[in-house]
């Protein structure tokens, strides 16, 4: 049976390494969409901060979906929200008070994009963050915060070194409860333990009425491995991670090379 779906990570897969979308992929994903098939972009970022490149894609409109916040909330690309998985104020809590104690930057984001950390000294990959998702930073410690405040993830930040010394040590305190990721080299993500972008792609798809199979997902990175271990057919970029490549059926070119082009029509269009 044909591809129905494609999921299709934006940070390093959808976009290039200037942070653009190649106009080979534009055309591509439009010769995709003119033939019936669902373009669903599944990023760890808020839909504020996409919204521009779905402009570019042209797709709009509530019967287009888009998985935010690695798998958080799937919502149309008008902002009807389908499903959402947040994580409770006390997790929030020991978050911000483990990156205090073991000086590790951190942030949040809430359910409609804004920024919180209680950093005084924002680090620079918060600020960068939050420009690339059209979002403010609100300086605000738990206790200045409603006691319900809720948040789609937290973010551990920092150079690749920093984060991988924590890493084993975030995870030994908070994986037993929540789901812990290396989104990237300079993001340590925590979020609700039922939440991730395989299992948020498999209950679109689901809720679509559609198969494993007629599902392709391309992405380049750890948190783009539930969706390959879903997907019928799992793409790496070729600048993927050396685990995102294992865990793919295939591995095409790079963010720079066309290599989201060539993997939609070579398995999808031809």
């Amino acid at each position: 049976m044909s591809i129905r779906l494609i999921a299709i990570d934006v940070d390093d897969t959808l976009l290039n390494s200037k942070g653009e979308i190649l106009p080979s992929t534009i055309s591509a994903i439009k010769e995709a969409v003119s033939q019936g098939i669902k373009i669903v972009l599944c990023t760890g970022r808020p839909l504020v901060g996409i919204s521009h490149f779905l402009q570019q894609l042209g797709l709009f409109g509530d019967d287009q979906y888009v998985i935010t916040y690695n798998g958080a909330v799937i919502e149309t690309i008008a902002g009807r929200v389908i499903a959402k998985h947040l994580v409770d104020n006390d997790h929030y809590r020991q978050m911000t008070k483990f990156g205090q104690q073991h000086k590790i930057p951190f942030n949040v984001l809430d359910e409609d994009g804004t920024i919180y950390t209680a950093d005084l000294d924002v680090n620079a990959i918060t600020v960068v963050q939050a420009w690339e998702n059209s979002a403010g930073i609100l300086i605000r410690k738990p206790d200045e915060l409603p006691a319900d405040f809720q948040i789609t993830k937290g973010l551990f930040v920092g150079n690749e070194k920093l984060l991988d010394a924590i890493e084993p040590l975030v995870k030994e305190n908070f994986s037993q409860d929540l789901y812990v990721v290396r989104a990237a080299r300079n993001f340590l993500e925590l979020m609700h333990p039922g939440v991730n972008k395989g299992q948020a792609l498999k209950d679109l798809a689901t809720n679509l009425k559609f198969d494993a199979h007629e599902v392709m997902a391309l992405g380049d990175e750890g948190n783009d491995i539930a969706m390959f271990d879903y997907a019928g057919t799992a793409i790496s970029m070729g600048n993927g991670s050396d685990l995102a490549k294992k865990h793919a059926d295939f591995v095409t070119g790079t963010n720079d090379e066309d290599g989201l082009a060539d993997a939609i029509k070579k398995y999808v269009l031809e």
